[in-house]
């Protein structure tokens, strides 16, 4: 089975930045589409960004394109989301998230493609 676990949320003032990780185990990394998504409290969940490791095709949500980035090590079996410019309303809980196929066979801004999810790790932004 597929192990998903986030790092390096915290606190931050406004105009700051963080970087999460994500350490995956249990699957062939590569071929899996990897992405983020986060969830504010009384709000939606909303798509952050995913990226395929077999190709690094990348996709970003509208309210982090050109602030957040989406990467790999794939040596590391680790996803990271480099977060800048962060404002008060990227305050969530950021969940990294993995689907056993190509990011390019399925929605990879849509929630229900993903069957793995870490437990979350929690941005607040003030």
């Amino acid at each position: 089975d597929v192990q998903l676990v986030e790092s390096g949320g915290g606190s931050v003032q406004a105009g700051g930045s963080l970087r999460l990780s994500c350490a995956a185990s249990g699957t062939t990394y590569s071929s899996y589409c990897m992405g983020w998504f986060r969830q504010a409290p009384g709000k939606e969940r909303e798509a952050v960004a995913a990226i395929y490791p077999g190709g690094g095709d990348t996709y970003y949500g509208s309210s982090v394109k050109g602030r957040f980035t989406i990467s790999l090590d794939n040596a590391k079996n680790t996803l990271y989301l480099q977060m800048n410019s962060l404002k008060p309303e990227d305050t969530a809980m950021y969940y990294c998230v993995s689907a056993p196929q190509a990011c390019a066979r399925i929605q990879p801004l849509v929630a229900g493609y993903y069957d793995y999810w870490g437990p979350g790790t929690q941005v607040t932004v003030s």
